[in-house]
């Protein structure tokens, strides 16, 4: 239980909607129980009355008085059931729609977590297995928290009740009905343990499943070009089979249940029947008492058989939470700050920074010391490998140096509050991704406001408004997924787009011109020079650009700062600067 514990909170939250279902699952079995009393009733009146109605000596008064009873006694069992019905009908709305928002709590909460959680876990775990807990386990969770709740109170009522009216009935003949229970539950109780194994393995082999679905789909360009079809049908159908496998396993152990009750259930209905005769000719009950107790052995039948059912919703629930425990339990690296009073006016420094990946243990920067005031240029370069992207990931803080410290505008980066950090730096990943949304949504992402003007004007400085307006929808043309019906030049494009119409005062491009012709990226930076003025930019490359005004060169090799300064420094320097610029610009 320690596991389904953690949903504790919830059911104190929606606490007066389970208190609500109680009630009318008591109400509910209370009238259900009467029902059998009413019919038992009515076949005791006709089978004491039988002689006396077919009697023609007796009076016409006297038969219609039998019949009106019989009558009434008819006309109640079906109110009665009616009646129940109804409390069945506002049970199932309080319990299971109880379930439903906790459904929705639960979806939202781990998604909220998700969004808390650094890029680390990101790397370590994969799309299809954190999508599969936030849907699949969320699901399996909610059969748990709704029917299977639901059926166990009812269970637990509904027996209750049976047994004390079929006790105030005859002692003996419920002892003889109840005979087979033990045997039922002992089975039970031996196929709880498979249940629960197998409940893990089939999670398990589902997120597998989904994870190789996610990335053939994300994958299907590269699969098909390099006509890797059958391959990835083979391979998609192995993770197919062994999930199919462990289901059918599952469904093994489930197929016992049914018969088995159905033949224990029915094995109660022939003592009924046998020891119930025996009794009424020794005068001990009524032929009505046998019809009440034929009843109640088959309203034992759904919660007798529901014990099985709610045992594998609640084995399958508490594998379901404990995988969603267990991320939901993962704290994200990177704590946020309290300091949410501070403007970022572009100044940043690094003193004595190392950093080290945790998962891998690659040292990506070693001592690295420089300051950037607000407004300057900087060109960051160096081989791949060198540590450029991991720089600018930490001026993000989306990952946390090992030793040493940031400084932005004077505040340690790890006091600031996350939010407000990243809302005042406009940053171009090297990995572009857009959303699979209108174009216009795309360039607007960072904003609250839509305004179609600025959208407009922020396309035509990044030179790719007139391509825009040859799509048969311009900007409501939807792009696909990550951008998928766009060129890496149109994609680029739009992703500086959405980073320049933040208008912040730190701008950071990792790598993201890299498929810019020469004559669109002179357009882009002929406007960016105007439109990011005053403004701190760090251009990531492998190459210098051409039709860019840089006051400050930082080289990487291996981790390490190989130079630094503006271009006499570095041309002087006739080192990695020196021979990339002969070879790019002058080409020599």
């Amino acid at each position: 239980m320690k596991e389904i514990w953690y949903l504790k909170k919830y059911f104190i939250k929606y606490k007066k909607r389970l208190i609500i279902g109680t009630i009318f699952v008591v109400l509910s079995n209370l009238f259900k129980v009467i029902s059998p009393k009413l019919l038992g009733k009515a076949v005791d009146v006709v089978s004491e009355n039988i002689k006396t109605f077919t009697n023609s000596n007796v009076s016409d008064i006297v038969k219609n008085d039998i019949s009106k009873n019989v009558l009434f006694l008819v006309l109640a069992f079906f109110a009665v059931a009616l009646v129940s019905g109804l409390f069945t009908f506002l049970m199932r709305q309080s319990i299971i729609v109880m379930s439903r928002l906790i459904e929705n709590d639960l979806r939202n909460e781990i998604y909220i977590h998700y969004q808390k959680l650094d890029q680390s876990f990101y790397k370590r775990n994969n799309t299809g297995d954190l999508m599969n807990r936030a849907t699949e386990d969320v699901s399996k969770v909610r059969m748990f928290l709704g029917p299977a709740v639901m059926y166990s109170i009812n269970v637990v009522l509904l027996f209750s009740f049976v047994i004390y009216s079929m006790l105030s009935i005859n002692v003996n003949l419920t002892f003889w009905v109840l005979l087979p229970m033990p045997l039922l539950i002992i089975s039970i109780y031996k196929v709880q343990s498979h249940i629960n194994i197998r409940s893990k393995k089939i999670q398990e082999k589902l997120s597998d499943l989904t994870t190789q679905a996610q990335e053939f789909y994300s994958g299907i360009r590269v699969i098909k070009s390099f006509v890797q079809e059958k391959f990835a049908k083979e391979k998609y159908t192995d993770y197919s089979s062994d999930y199919m496998k462990e289901s059918l396993k599952m469904a093994k152990i489930e197929a016992l249940f049914f018969p088995l009750m159905i033949l224990l259930i029915g094995l109660s209905t022939v003592i009924v029947v046998f020891v119930g005769g025996i009794k009424l000719n020794q005068g001990h009950i009524s032929s009505g008492n046998i019809i009440e107790f034929i009843f109640y052995v088959n309203m034992l039948t759904w919660p007798i058989s529901s014990v099985g059912w709610v045992a594998t919703l609640f084995q399958t629930a508490v594998a379901s939470q404990k995988r969603i425990n267990e991320y939901l339990k993962t704290k994200p690296t990177i704590v946020n700050g309290d300091n949410d009073d501070f403007i970022i006016d572009g100044n940043i420094s690094f003193n004595k920074v190392n950093f080290t990946y945790k998962d891998t243990g690659v040292k990506a920067l070693q001592d690295i010391s420089f300051e950037i005031k607000s407004g300057e240029r900087w060109l960051i370069m160096g081989k791949t490998g060198s540590g450029k992207t991991s720089l600018v990931e930490l001026i993000m803080r989306l990952y946390d140096c090992t030793s040493g410290s940031i400084n932005i505008s004077k505040n340690d980066i790890k006091s600031l509050n996350l939010s407000k950090l990243r809302s005042q730096i406009a940053y171009i990943p090297q990995d572009v991704f857009l959303f699979s949304d209108t174009i216009t949504n795309n360039i607007n992402f960072s904003k609250s406001k839509m305004n179609v003007e600025k959208v407009t004007e922020t396309a035509k400085d990044v030179a790719i408004h007139n391509e825009i307006m040859s799509f048969p929808k311009q900007y409501e043309t939807i792009v696909g997924e990550r951008g998928v019906t766009l060129s890496g030049g149109q994609k680029q494009r739009i992703a500086i787009a959405r980073a320049i119409i933040k208008d912040s005062n730190i701008f950071i491009f990792d790598d993201s011109l890299s498929a810019l012709d020469t004559k669109t990226e002179k357009e882009i930076f002929s406007n960016l020079n105007k439109k990011i003025n005053y403004k701190t930019v760090l251009i990531v490359t492998h190459r210098i650009p051409k039709y860019f005004n840089y006051d400050k060169i930082l080289v990487l090799e291996d981790g390490k700062i190989l130079e630094i300064g503006n271009h006499l420094n570095l041309m002087g320097n006739k080192s990695y600067y020196h021979s990339i610029y002969n070879k790019q610009l002058n080409n020599k």
